[in-house]
């Protein structure tokens, strides 16, 4: 790769994702199978000397372990740097909830916020999203309970994860115009070159209501690094390998003459497979920002992310 990709005055369209932390992502049989404590402080500490200042994790990420490191080492770094940066985590993934108890109740909203600030050792989190919808809770009671938390300085703002058009049409039918309508800000779904389908309808509503889009998975699960090849076994340790079924319906032939396609399109630029898959997130109309979560530090590198 001949240079930066992603340039220095574009990481703040750059956020560091911890779901690697202690485990991969929320699912509780992929816990010890992640990133541990001391790769983590170092995945951090060079994110923070390339000048990214997002971070985003969730309270189930790791079985919050996730949130757990990200607050240490939060707690290590100068008041200077801990004031200018962005901090998201989410609440209401079903594997966070005891059994019987709904997702997004009152009550279970409350509980996991208050854990989420002492893990990540916080008084206020600046972006609070709602992981995923639950169809057990009326959505007015959820919202009701962020109102809450807003007004108690707990939160500053809050989003939504893996939305539909329908969902986010509730959402701002119900905040209206008054303190929660401004708080709602940001809508974090998964997007990239193979998952495109928010360009039909999620994209240009969150244009419209100047809301601000994230996109997670921006490498469809490692499948646009140029590390798996069809017809071949994931190597053990991959993402792919730890979870098939996540990715098991992008594992075909049309899948991989799209990847062979962005290849050649990385080759003319000089560009490695992941940072041509990064620069077409970045370069879609109505995309704010985007997901990244390197297992190592060569990886920020091969993300186009840091390079001379």
């Amino acid at each position: 790769m001949s240079g930066a990709v992603i340039a220095a005055d574009e990481l703040g369209r750059v956020v560091f994702g911890c779901g690697n932390f202690g485990g991969l992502g929320s699912s509780p049989a992929l816990r010890g199978k992640g990133d541990d404590r001391e790769r983590a402080f170092a995945l951090l500490d060079h994110a923070k000397n390339l000048g990214v200042t997002r971070f985003d994790t969730a309270n189930t990420y790791g079985g919050g372990v996730s949130e757990a490191v990200l607050g240490e080492w939060l707690g290590r770094q100068d008041a200077a740097f801990r004031s200018r940066i962005e901090v998201a985590t989410k609440v209401g993934n079903p594997v966070g909830a005891p059994p019987g108890e709904r997702p997004l109740s009152r009550a279970q909203v409350a509980f996991h916020l208050d854990a989420s600030l002492r893990r990540l050792g916080l008084e206020q989190i600046g972006l609070y999203y709602l992981h995923e919808f639950d169809p057990s809770t009326p959505l007015e009671e959820t919202l009701e309970a962020l109102g809450r938390a807003l007004a108690a300085g707990k939160i500053a703002r809050f989003g939504v994860s893996n939305a539909t058009v329908a969902d986010l049409e509730a959402v701002l039918s119900l905040t209206g115009d008054g303190p929660l309508a401004a708080a709602f800000t940001n809508v974090q779904n998964g997007f990239n070159r193979l998952e495109t389908g928010d360009l039909d309808g999620v994209i240009p509503l969150v244009r419209q209501r100047g809301l601000r889009y994230v996109a997670f998975s921006p490498l469809a699960g490692g499948l646009l690094s140029g590390k798996y090849q069809h017809g071949r076994a994931a190597e053990p340790g991959t993402r792919l390998d730890a979870a098939p079924g996540l990715f098991e319906h992008l594992l075909n032939p049309t899948t991989f003459e799209a990847i062979a396609d962005l290849q050649t399109h990385a080759t003319l630029h000089g560009w490695t497979l992941p940072a041509a898959a990064l620069r077409f997130i970045l370069d879609t109309p109505g995309v704010d920002s985007l997901i990244i979560a390197p297992r190592s530090i060569e990886q920020f590198a091969a993300y186009g992310i840091g390079g001379k």
